[in-house]
């Protein structure tokens, strides 16, 4: 059985989940899957030129240049041994590469890891307007419904407005958050604030961090003082760093991606604004190309849009079209 049958066949039922998957992912679905039957349809058999449209299909679906002509000659060489003709078979075949590209790059972690004695300090980068302020509330949102305490920290000094945004979520969450003066030292802030959140006993503390990358140095001076400091208030912290990026912005967020992995260790990405994208192949082509997982994926303007990134579900959403 190929991916795409076992997928239908394991999401015959949806769940509220599910649902809300496909429904984020309809826009890429209409895109990808669409052109893959279509494609299908037109030829008896493959041949040179359907492989080629193939690929040009994986390319405008944004899962990157590199991806795209190694799978695409993975399919080629496997449909050559095995004498394999048919074009459902071949989309089928491409499908099941598809998975295994992604989840050969690595272990596929999502939520958060929480300690005994000590909180868990999620610090979040990405460019602004990606939507870094609204996930931070979702993310913050998804571990309170857990019984977490959590905590925001708002060391964005940069921008003028993110601390009072940040704030106004706080408050609409019924949480704590740590604030310092426009144009203050990011790490002094942070400090502080880490600092609050182990005296509070807090579970999680979520750190905004300024998001421009206009001048590298710049950047990785600043992360690189905001994880020191934090990492002497609490060994280990920031356990985690999250990188946000918006669906919408195509392999520009590929760029943004390598920008800031040069600059920090990246543990995450967060996918924002899938919903709104016709290209949704840019995670496989992040995951491609830094081998970096994506723990979350923004499906929609709610809170409880905010998921935890499932492959299975994400291909199903993607590639499988609606009865």
């Amino acid at each position: 059985m190929g991916l795409i049958s076992f997928l239908k066949d394991k999401f015959k039922k949806k769940d509220a989940v599910t649902e809300t998957y496909s429904k984020g992912m309809e826009r890429s679905r209409k895109n990808f899957s669409s052109k893959l039957k279509n494609l299908s349809t037109r030829y008896k058999e493959v041949n040179q030129d359907y492989f080629d449209e193939l690929e040009e299909i994986l390319i405008e679906s944004d899962v990157g240049i590199n991806f795209a002509l190694n799978i695409i000659e993975e399919v080629l060489n496997k449909s050559e041994e095995e004498g394999i003709k048919d074009p459902e078979k071949i989309n089928e075949i491409l499908v099941d590469k598809m998975f295994v590209g992604y989840a050969s790059k690595g272990d596929i972690v999502n939520e958060l890891p929480f300690y005994e004695n000590t909180p868990t300090v999620l610090l979040v980068v990405g460019v602004n307007g990606v939507g870094k302020t609204t996930t931070i509330a979702k993310l913050a949102y998804r571990y309170i419904k857990q019984g977490k305490k959590v905590m925001l920290v708002a060391a964005d000094t940069f921008r003028a407005g993110a601390t009072e945004q940040l704030t106004v979520w706080a408050e609409r969450l019924g949480i704590d958050i740590a604030t310092g003066k426009q144009d203050a030292d990011p790490a002094s802030v942070a400090y502080d604030g880490v600092k609050k959140a182990k005296e509070n006993k807090c579970d999680l503390v979520i750190v905004d961090t300024a998001g421009r990358l206009q001048t590298k140095a710049n950047l990785m001076a600043e992360l690189a003082k905001i994880k020191r400091v934090i990492g002497k208030e609490i060994e280990g912290a920031p356990q985690e760093t999250f990188l946000i990026i918006d669906a919408t912005t195509g392999q520009n967020g590929v760029v943004q991606a390598k920008a800031f992995a040069d600059v920090t260790n990246l543990t995450g990405i967060v996918i924002t604004k899938m919903d709104g994208t016709s290209k949704g192949g840019i995670i496989l082509a992040i995951r491609d190309e830094l081998g970096v997982p994506v723990r979350f994926i923004g499906l929609g303007e709610k809170m409880e849009d905010l998921q935890e990134f499932d492959l299975d579900k994400y291909l199903y959403g993607l590639c499988v079209e609606e009865d």
